[in-house]
């Protein structure tokens, strides 16, 4: 099965459970047959390297793919979409990492390990923010301690954390804490197979997910208490490792919108169609929600672009997630204008389309931590320095 046979078989998955989108916009769990059909679709060998039996050759061959088959599948069910984007780009940190020779000999095989968690059906995600961090990972209050005589790389998390999407499908979750006696924020992963959530092993479901939007995420929120953790193999790189994987994540994200503005224009068609020529108001709104459709596309074409070409395409993605966030709200509430009150009815997929294309700017990073970003990227003039 190559990359392209997948992508086809995702596209059909997509078409098959567009067809039944009133009911799946409707779910607040996630099924896990979905995610079994997914897998047999190959969707998980594009996050496995060709070394270990897998098709992952590059960050920059693999973006382009992977953001199609999101693209697809969110257009068909955004909520798994979502989920699904975070199993690649979680996995990323180990995909593009390259640590020293003598740290290698510990990452190769927790790298190894990994992958045959993924051969094996395995699919991963994240639940690394915190009430209160502002979406920064590195100011987590989550501790992790050592957890005695196992592995160099073995420890106990404890702390709250929220927007576990995925919870109850995903087996395992990236996450940071402090481990014990530094200063700095780490990587770690928790094994949630057959945990139970009561906290009787250290894991406490705190809320289970009640969003607006992407409402079948099952984005939980949980408090850990001195629960078994894996600290990544790369120790003390948390920077590093999230520098290497460039835009890659934030291109991830902002397909999953993009399939839904996809979905979102093709079916307002239909209405357009049967509008009366003599409403301005209406064709004036749905030719604007175009044009905005429009730069949305080539927003997205820009952020893959730059991911392709560029070891660090953060800024360049950073700019093209901000841009299609605005843009997609600004596009689903024409699309609603147009349609009038009814596209607000439960049975309408208008008004869900437009409370799940809100997520984006609040996926990592969120939009207050997003513009702090870049502004700080703005050039200084040093004040010491007068004007001669």
């Amino acid at each position: 099965m190559d990359v392209s046979a997948i992508l086809r078989q995702i596209d059909e998955v997509s078409q098959d459970w567009a067809r039944s989108r009133r009911a799946r916009q409707l779910r607040t769990t996630l099924v896990k047959a979905d995610f079994e059909r997914l897998e047999l679709c190959g969707y998980l060998k594009l996050t496995v390297p060709i070394v270990e039996g897998g098709l992952w050759d590059a960050l920059s061959t693999a973006v382009r793919p992977i953001c199609a088959g999101l693209r697809s599948l969110s257009s068909g069910d955004s909520s798994i979409a979502l989920v699904a984007a975070m199993h690649p780009a979680v996995l990323s940190y180990w995909l593009v990492s390259s640590p020293d020779l003598k740290e290698r000999e510990l990452w190769q095989p927790q790298f190894k390990m990994i992958c045959e968690t993924v051969k094996s059906g395995n699919w991963w995600g994240t639940i690394t923010s915190e009430p209160g961090s502002g979406g920064d990972i590195g100011k987590t209050s989550a501790k992790a301690t050592k957890s005695g005589p196992g592995g160099v790389f073995d420890y106990r998390l404890s702390g709250d954390k929220h927007f576990g999407s995925g919870s109850g499908v995903t087996s395992y979750m990236v996450t940071t804490a402090i481990p014990d006696g530094e200063e700095h924020a780490d990587w770690f992963f928790v094994d949630m197979r057959g945990v139970p959530w009561d906290g009787s092993r250290g894991v406490k479901c705190l809320a289970e997910w009640d969003g607006q939007g992407m409402k079948a995420t099952q984005s939980h929120a949980f408090a850990f208490e001195e629960f078994p953790a894996t600290r990544l193999g790369w120790p003390g790189h948390l920077s590093e490792i999230v520098t290497r994987t460039g835009g890659f994540i934030g291109c991830l994200f902002a397909s999953v919108i993009v399939g839904i503005v996809d979905a979102a224009m093709q079916e307002a068609k239909i209405y357009v169609e049967g509008l009366d020529p003599r409403r301005a108001f209406e064709a004036v709104e749905w030719a604007r929600a175009q044009n905005e459709y429009w730069l949305i596309k080539q927003a997205q074409e820009g952020m893959i672009r730059a991911a392709e070409q560029q070891l660090d395409s953060r800024e360049e993605v950073l700019h093209g997630k901000i841009a299609i966030s605005e843009l997609a709200e600004q596009v689903l509430l024409r699309l609603c204008k147009v349609i009038g009150g009814g596209s607000f009815a439960r049975r309408s997929p208008f008004g869900n389309w437009f409370e799940d294309v809100r997520a984006l700017g609040f996926l990592r990073p969120p939009w207050g931590l997003a513009f702090q970003t870049l502004i700080d990227r703005i050039p200084r003039k040093d004040p010491s320095q007068s004007a001669s």
